[in-house]
């Protein structure tokens, strides 16, 4: 059996870079609503979603139309609001971008007088546009302080979800790993392996799998207390070795049918060579030359510190008293 480590612990929702809806507010209504996928709240019923204006192109590519765009964010006039997409396409440049890739010049026809069509002037815009739009706007506008706010919030998130998505999966394996350490001990015992040699059978495993180095010289190496556990200090990628050395020395002890305490130590020896071995062969990093990670009680102190909903502080909030809440312990 070729030992690729490929442990997928969570099926969680990838983040991703969707703007959700810019919720215009009511004077009238100051109901909280949740940014969930799957509601898309209407507040004002002529106000029109974000998402509902978006079209595609004949290359299936998404943009929006800047006229539909003006009313969503509360410009009654096409000149005012065109000063702000000039504002937007200065703003792109100086970020680095190609404007005429978030620009794009086009007309669009609306009717006129006595049922004629005009053609007038317009604008394609991707998603990072309407984003510059949403930052170079008026900000006395509501819509567009509620954009701003929207946009604030969706950057926060994304910086604390991809650490939340680390935490929970290094906390998940981490757990996986000491159920695995149970049931590998009560396979031993069963292939005649006793309580007073226990620490010479699970070191036996680290030797195999760290060049040589049992659990003491481990800690030495990498500077870890000695009355800290190891893999209390181990990162997601090492803890995924030796998972998958208990996992497999368990099974071949099982499989083997070894009833001999010098030769499941054998066994469990052996396995952490082919580990490591197989890391070898792929270049992976050894696992001895891996840093040790922060101790995992201050991985679940944070993520107990996580709230359940992400708001913004009162100085960011432009103003406005609707909030939006984001539910980020669904999200991961």
């Amino acid at each position: 059996m070729t030992p690729v480590i490929l442990i997928k612990t969570f099926g969680w929702q990838k983040l991703h870079n969707r703007i959700k809806i810019f919720i215009r507010p009511s004077r009238k209504n100051t109901r909280q609503y949740p940014m969930d996928q799957s509601i898309e709240p209407i507040l004002v019923p002529s106000s029109p979603s974000f998402e509902s204006l978006k079209k595609h192109n004949q290359h299936g590519v998404e943009y929006w139309s800047a006229r539909d765009l003006q009313t969503c964010l509360g410009y009654s006039n096409w000149r005012d609001f065109k000063n702000t997409i000039k504002k937007s396409v200065k703003s792109c440049e100086q970020s680095g971008n190609n404007p005429r890739q978030h620009f794009a010049d086009a007309h669009k026809p609306i009717l006129g007088g006595q049922g004629a069509t005009q053609m007038v002037e317009d604008y394609h815009l991707s998603r990072f546009a309407c984003y510059l739009i949403a930052q170079n706007g008026d900000p006395r506008k509501i819509e567009i302080a509620q954009a701003q706010k929207y946009f604030a919030i969706q950057t926060r998130r994304q910086e604390i979800s991809g650490q939340i998505a680390a935490d929970l999966e290094r906390l998940e394996i981490r757990k996986q790993a000491a159920d695995e350490f149970k049931a590998l001990s009560g396979t031993a015992r069963e292939a005649g392996v006793q309580n007073s040699m226990f620490g010479i059978f699970h070191d036996a495993g680290y030797k195999g799998l760290y060049g040589g180095l049992g659990v003491e010289a481990i800690k030495t190496r990498k500077g870890i207390a000695p009355k800290e556990q190891l893999m209390d200090r181990m990162d997601t990628t090492e803890l995924a070795a030796n998972l998958f050395r208990m996992t497999q020395t368990k099974e071949k002890l099982k499989k083997q049918k070894i009833v001999n305490q010098r030769d499941a130590i054998d066994t469990h020896a052996k396995v952490g060579k082919e580990v490591r071995a197989a890391i070898s062969r792929i270049n992976g990093t050894l696992p001895e030359n891996i840093p040790p990670a922060e101790p995992i009680k201050a991985v679940q102190k944070r993520l107990k510190a996580v709230p359940t909903r992400l708001t913004l502080n009162p100085k960011d909030s432009l103003g406005t008293s609707t909030r939006l809440d984001l539910t980020e312990k669904e999200q991961v």
